[in-house]
């Protein structure tokens, strides 16, 4: 088993966190509430009333748990490449895009039971609105910070309540998992010149970019359907008796349009997003495989 790949992996996803934090805070906003008619409103609707710290709500729970999704997500993947790989092949020879593709399932939907209830989190505070500046009343505020918002639900909802949204999360990253690892490898085999071993690092920054794009492309439906459910009966009536009724509602009530309502800004968020977790992901797998070689950083 590759135990470097859960390594390098949490710490790729603790830097994305950070890089794509603030237009994710967008995206919820605009998938949950009708106040914001578009991204440009949202974002200068958030900063007039909350400040720049509205686009960091409920941030320090997605950093641990990102670290450990991360980690599984990458950990996963390869080594269930080198298990299809060992099965099909003696010699573990070039795994082919359909192991690739089926590998990248496997650790999208891996990854869910880890990644719910940091997600739900996450949803209900970049969805809490008032504002906490200096003088205002904290009674206004329903979640104080993520561990009070984790308390509460569960108090409120029980500990399911914590995995209200884990169907679509897994329906989501099962197919863009595997549109991302296949995206990426692809366009890296596509531009690494014959006889090198690995790509240049612009090109892995180049399709670790397109790869977030892609897989968010497959992703988006379901992810206006999971961030729905999660906030459902929180701010007003609870409208969706389920997974079902939450697609047939909205389509009847918005149109088709509505699941790729937050495309665009998924998209810009995912490039330099993703950009920076696979090069971050490559730079610690080669210096860690490195160390364990005893043959310094970056050889091969």
């Amino acid at each position: 088993m590759y135990f470097i790949d859960f390594v390098s992996g949490s710490f790729a996803g603790c830097c994305g966190v950070v890089v794509g934090y603030p237009l994710d805070t967008v995206k919820v906003r605009i998938q949950t509430q009708k106040q914001y008619t578009g991204i440009w409103q949202c974002v200068t609707s958030t900063f007039l009333k909350e400040g720049a710290h509205g686009f960091f709500k409920g941030m320090s729970l997605p950093i641990t748990t990102m670290s450990l999704t991360s980690s599984v997500v990458f950990g996963t993947y390869r080594n269930c490449l080198l298990c299809l790989s060992q099965v099909q092949r003696a010699n573990c020879g070039p795994n082919t895009k359909l192991e690739i593709f089926i590998s990248g399932l496997a650790a999208g939907i891996a990854q869910t039971s880890v990644m719910a209830p940091g997600d739900m989190v996450k949803v209900r505070l970049q969805c809490q609105t008032e504002a906490r500046r200096k003088g205002a009343n904290m009674h206004k505020t329903r979640y104080h910070g993520p561990v009070h918002c984790l308390l509460q639900i569960i108090k409120e909802e029980g500990f399911q309540g914590l995995y209200k949204g884990a169907l679509p999360l897994m329906l989501r990253d099962g197919p863009s998992y595997a549109t991302y690892f296949l995206t990426y490898t692809t366009i890296c085999e596509w531009f690494t010149e014959s006889g090198k071993k690995r790509p240049d690092w612009s090109v892995i920054m180049l399709a670790g970019g397109t790869a977030g794009m892609a897989g968010w492309t497959v992703g988006t439906p379901m992810d206006v359907i999971k961030a729905r459910l999660q906030m459902d009966g929180v701010q007003e009536t609870k409208r969706y008796k389920g997974f079902f009724h939450c697609v047939a509602d909205t389509l009847r009530a918005e149109g088709a349009g509505v699941f790729f309502r937050s495309l665009g800004i998924n998209c810009l968020r995912a490039f330099p997003t993703n950009m920076v977790v696979l090069s971050t992901y490559e730079v610690f797998t080669s210096v860690l495989r490195s160390a364990a070689d005893g043959t310094g950083p970056f050889k091969t």
